[in-house]
């Protein structure tokens, strides 16, 4: 049948279109191309000095849902703001070039969205493993409604531990997405995002996975030296971030939120 409606999603994926992810980004597309009762687009963000836009592959480039924002500067982070000036649909996910959708990834939190008016859904995330094995992450957000700023208080601290959420696990209002932004960071650019949308609106994380993380030898985040100052800053301002988020909020909607948000000063 040909496509002809409006899309109700948005996928974002920022690549290098490195010589080995060219074959995980087609297997990204497969995985969007089966994903079912939800239409969609495809907004494909080349950044760095080789991520030439020629090289994505043909199958890709045709298909009249993708759409390309190509930077020459390297960074995900301003090439994912960049590519939401280019987002149609209501909602909007991001997908990293070497992960997967499973089967109704985005329609299940589509409709969720839809019928609770929530800004935000998620859904787990599960490791994809080298032999195909799947390994789901039971992550510290429980499962249910979150006001806004209440997934932060799942994040103790801002090193010792990770961020209670993914942001590839989110489904957020493209009007939302755009306020908040992936900020300007060198790496933990998805920290400051999932704080920011979770802590001005209120969500729900549901039971089901909806997000393959493929783990392989060529991620940025497995390396030895990723844990850096940077990364250690990137985890700090974004866990500040969210406690910021809360206290605001709270002092615009309950008696006491006012000097809770002045003692953060």
């Amino acid at each position: 049948m040909p496509y002809t409606d409006e899309p109700a999603v948005a996928v974002i994926t920022p690549t290098g279109l490195s010589n080995r992810r060219l074959a995980y980004l087609e297997e990204l597309y497969e995985s969007l191309r089966l994903q079912t009762e939800v239409t969609w687009e495809w907004i494909i963000a080349p950044n760095g000095p080789r991520a030439d836009p020629e090289r994505i592959p043909e199958l890709i480039a045709k298909d009249h849902r993708v759409r390309v924002c190509a930077r020459p500067d390297p960074g995900p982070a301003p090439a994912r703001n960049t590519a939401l000036n280019y987002v149609s649909a209501r909602f909007v996910a991001f997908a990293d070039d070497d992960d997967r959708l499973p089967e109704r990834s985005l329609a299940v939190r589509y409709d969720r969205a839809m019928d609770s008016g929530l800004r935000w859904v998620a859904g787990w995330s599960a490791d994809w493993r080298v032999d195909g094995s799947l390994e789901t992450w039971m992550c510290p957000t429980p499962v249910g409604r979150h006001e806004p700023g209440d997934v932060w208080t799942y994040w103790p601290t801002a090193t010792g531990s990770k961020p209670p959420l993914g942001h590839c696990m989110l489904l957020t209002d493209t009007q939302l997405a755009r306020a908040v932004g992936h900020g300007g960071l060198h790496k933990g650019e998805d920290y400051t995002y999932v704080m920011g949308v979770t802590g001005r609106s209120a969500g729900e994380l549901l039971p089901a996975v909806v997000y393959h993380r493929r783990d392989h030898d060529d991620q940025w985040t497995a390396d030895v030296d990723y844990r850096d100052q940077a990364e250690f800053d990137a985890r700090t301002h974004a866990w500040n971030q969210g406690r910021a988020e809360r206290a605001l909020y709270r002092a615009l909607h309950s008696p006491d939120g006012l000097n809770e948000a002045k003692s953060l000063v």
